[in-house]
């Protein structure tokens, strides 16, 4: 049988965090930290994290659509995401944080927005749903110490997890 491939390309902060939620489920190929949103071509980490890039940390996520569904890779993402913080997520703030569901195809923003008026028509916040949906742009891949960082350096992960707040924040 062969692989099929679908690219997501999502923001929720530290894209440290974003990663490990993605990768444990099946049809899950990929998922790969890097920068996006922005006006600087092949901007650095440290680029990015001053603000004046433009860009937000993200992840692009490869999968394969007859195993897992984009709907469920955009209900992952909300619950690990805070979707009312435009400022951020959780400890990490400014705007290469912020959060943002970049669609690659018209399909891909048509289930962005359903999801996203599901999420405001649940009740499940009580501030306004602040994630922006726009086209994809250029991703650049992060610096190699970035990627997988949970499986290189486990206990910094850890430590950095439960420092965020991110595990305690609100999720639907």
């Amino acid at each position: 049988m062969t692989k099929r491939h679908e690219t997501a390309i999502l923001a929720g902060g530290c894209f440290w965090c974003m990663i490990q939620p993605f990768d444990q489920w099946d049809g899950v190929h990929s998922v790969t930290s890097g920068y996006t949103g922005g006006h600087v071509v092949n901007p650095t980490y440290e680029a990015v994290k001053s603000g004046e890039t433009g860009h937000t940390e993200a992840v692009q996520i490869e999968f394969d659509p007859s195993i897992i569904s984009y709907e469920k890779i955009l209900d992952i993402y909300w619950n690990i995401s805070d979707p009312t913080d435009a400022g951020g997520q959780f400890i990490d703030r400014g705007s290469s944080y912020r959060p943002g569901i970049f669609y690659l195809t018209e399909e891909q923003k048509l289930k962005a927005e359903a999801s996203k008026e599901a999420l405001e028509q649940s009740g499940a916040y009580d501030k306004p749903i602040v994630t922006e949906i726009t086209p994809a742009d250029v991703f650049y891949e992060a610096e190699e110490y970035h990627q997988d960082f949970y499986k290189k350096d486990p206990e910094h992960y850890k430590a950095y997890r439960a420092e965020s707040g991110r595990d305690k924040a609100k999720t639907a």
